[in-house]
């Protein structure tokens, strides 16, 4: 019996020791080598001070930047320590309000915006952390961005192009448009 214990006891160890120090240290040596940017969160840095994250949406509510999907996470939007959906259903009051004063926002900071809005301006994705938003969303943003930014459409727009990113490998996902990258990118313009 004392000797089932002792190799059950022997074996906990040895299998702690691998699963809970060597492959996380060897795992982790490897992504350092071979992506360290990715490994280290895909920060986005400037100035040498990181601003944020490829990976994570960023809360922009100045009508001279583009505005990302919104966030359900709480108590703070895009909140990486709180990634949920808000689970509400399309039956749901509580969504048909919030979505309704999200498109009340998006109007008032662009009242001469007749077009449909995107359903990723008003609907929160299922973690609530969405970094990017479809090319539509970005081209619906445009004119305002422009216009408050004193920048013509054609600029604003060649930026939207150049953010905007491929299905991955081809064919899997949707094309996207990182809103940090190109509120960064038109920082750094200059204007006309």
């Amino acid at each position: 019996m004392s000797r089932l214990i002792r190799n059950a006891l022997t074996m906990l160890l040895v299998m702690t020791a691998i699963t809970g120090l060597i492959y996380p240290l060897a795992a982790t040596g490897v992504a350092q080598v071979l992506f360290p940017h990715q490994a280290n969160g895909s920060l986005v840095v400037r100035d040498g001070k990181p601003i944020g994250s490829e990976l994570i949406g960023q809360s922009f509510t100045d009508p001279k930047y583009f505005w990302g999907r919104p966030s359900a996470t709480t108590p703070q939007p895009n909140n990486g320590t709180a990634s949920n959906g808000s689970n509400l259903g399309p039956t749901n009051s509580a969504l048909h309000d919030a979505v309704q004063q999200r498109i009340d926002a998006l109007h008032a900071a662009d009242p001469s915006n007749t077009a449909p809005v995107p359903a990723d301006l008003v609907t929160a994705s299922g973690s609530g952390l969405d970094p990017q938003i479809s090319p539509a969303a970005a081209q619906y943003q445009v004119a305002r961005v422009a216009r408050l930014r004193n920048l013509s459409v054609d600029q604003v727009q060649a930026l939207v192009t150049q953010a905007t990113q491929g299905r991955q490998l081809g064919l899997l996902g949707e094309p996207g448009v990182n809103v940090l990258q190109l509120n960064l990118a038109l920082d750094g313009v200059q204007k006309r």
